[in-house]
């Protein structure tokens, strides 16, 4: 390639003679280059797949219906306008009647198939745990219904402190669920004895141990699944932990751990997943002496310490809780309780608290478990090794009426989410009794038969989402998933109305 620059201009020289004296030089340079070798593809695709659609709307004047044009009335089809006045006054009357009627109050319109028939639908288990001999102590649902969580360990007697067990996800939801192959195991060096899933967050699920020490898992995690524990350090309870629950922290939506066992410690856990640890936050004991004055406490001559055996959070006032004890007892407690607590220092990082503020009547033996209505805030229903069922009201110490539920034990009861006046028991039988408080008779509305060959249920719990399924843990180290009927699960007319009668009565 050649390039001609004429950059530069200059005077040729040679004597004075010369012709061309001025004449201007033009220089001219040469250079080259050459590039790399270009190299080119072509490539031609197809569509698989081809399609064409097209639409068309009709020309306006072939419409068989049309809009009249703004500000021009439609011609009135023939004695329409007399029928309405006629009817006028009438329609208005009914309408106001209507308006003012209660006879629908309470009721919601279903538009689901009604279902007629209780059925068990799932019977999950672990093989390996149940070789064992291993009982499932705790169930949990996750947030969001799907998940089923379980907790093998034993409520028998004997002592099995340094025995393996294991916690077990089934995902209902799962194509192919396997019953007798769960999702996720968990193994775990002691004994499980409580279990719950995070309000919000479903790969969550604390636990509480018959060591003392409290876990929470992260299910999604692929390697260690332990987010956080307590360990065996000097805050951790002493004896078996036999309630865990998740309670709104002190910062704006922070979630702690709760706990609650044997010993009579309530403590308040905040998961720090960095250090992986949980650390305690807050912590009450149940003193005997502090107890509010009761006349069976002065019988006891047995530890100073209140030992929990069951609690129960307020749905209706997040700064109350329910404590049932190994003697009976239910107490009425409050997080914000500031007396301290009459217990001698163990080396714990929190000063104790005492948390009771009222007491109600004694009970026979052991209260095993308690729980909230989600439908009136004064309500609640008791049970344990009496055989009955106690409804209580927060404002009174003794219960507004008792339900024989069985000749033995009762383990677990749990309130409808759906029915206020229907709530559901495990019984030491192997049964699960459901009562309605709307009926004439106390018997049971329904009987659930667990087929354990008459071994105890210990746990039970309603889905959070579906209405219609009902999970219960069994002594065997099985786990049944139960499809409620519309009858257990709709609401009646009135049904809010009647559970207020019945709170508003006052205990003979």
């Amino acid at each position: 390639m050649k390039l001609w620059m004429p950059w530069a201009l200059s005077r040729c020289g040679g004597n004075r003679n010369s012709l061309h004296r001025n004449r201007l030089c033009l220089l001219a340079f040469q250079r080259g280059c050459q590039t790399r070798p270009v190299h080119t593809a072509e490539a031609e695709i197809q569509p698989l797949l081809n399609a064409d659609n097209g639409t068309q709307t009709d020309p306006q004047d072939h419409l068989i219906y049309q809009l009249p044009p703004k500000g021009e009335l439609r011609p009135e089809s023939p004695g329409l306008r007399d029928f309405l006045h006629r009817v006028e006054d009438m329609v208005v009357k009914e309408l106001a009647s209507n308006a003012k009627s209660h006879a629908f109050d309470g009721f919601d319109v279903n538009w689901e198939d009604q279902n007629e028939t209780v059925s068990c639908i799932h019977c999950l288990q672990h093989p390996s745990a149940q070789e064992k001999g291993l009982q499932v102590t705790s169930i949990s649902w996750s947030c969001t219904g799907s998940v089923i969580a379980c907790a093998f360990g034993r409520v028998d007697d004997g002592d099995w402190s340094t025995e393996k067990s294991c916690v077990c996800t089934w995902n209902l939801d799962r194509r192919g669920l396997n019953p007798k192959r769960p999702d996720m195991v968990i193994d775990v060096a002691r004994p499980v004895m409580s279990l719950s899933f995070h309000p919000s967050q479903p790969s969550l699920i604390a636990g509480g141990l018959y060591s003392g020490e409290v876990v929470v898992w992260d299910t999604n995690r692929t390697q260690d699944l332990i987010l956080a524990q307590t360990g065996m350090s000097t805050d951790t309870h002493r004896e078996p932990v036999y309630q865990v629950a998740w309670v709104p922290g002190p910062r704006r939506g922070e979630m702690v751990v709760l706990s609650a066992g044997s010993g009579g410690r309530v403590l308040l856990w905040t998961v720090d997943s960095d250090e992986g640890r949980l650390v305690l936050s807050a912590g009450f004991a149940l003193i005997r002496q502090q107890v509010p004055h009761n006349s069976a406490l002065s019988k006891n001559r047995g530890s100073s310490n209140v030992g929990v055996t069951s609690l129960a959070l307020s749905p209706w006032d997040l700064d109350t809780f329910l404590v049932g004890s190994e003697s009976g007892l239910v107490l009425k407690c409050s997080f914000s309780a500031q007396t301290l607590a009459a217990a001698p220092p163990d080396g714990e990082s929190v000063t104790l608290r005492a948390p009771a503020q009222f007491s109600f009547s004694p009970r026979g033996g052991p209260v095993h478990s308690l729980h909230c209505s989600p439908f009136h805030r004064n309500l609640f229903v008791s049970v344990g090794t009496d055989g009955l069922a106690h409804l209580h009201s927060l404002l009174q110490p003794d219960p507004l009426l008792s339900l024989r539920v069985s000749d033995s034990y009762v383990f677990g009861v749990r309130w409808s989410p759906t029915r206020p006046l229907l709530f559901a028991a495990a019984t030491g039988q192997g049964l699960v009794q459901i009562f309605d408080l709307g009926r004439k008779s106390l018997r049971p509305a329904a009987t659930l038969d667990q087929l354990t060959g008459g071994q105890p249920v210990y746990c039970l719990e309603f889905n959070p989402r579906r209405k219609d399924l009902l999970a219960v843990g069994n002594a065997d180290g099985s786990v049944n998933i139960w499809h409620l009927s519309t009858e257990l699960t709709e609401q009646g007319p009135r049904e809010t109305a009647k559970l207020e009668q019945l709170a508003n009565e006052v205990a003979e």
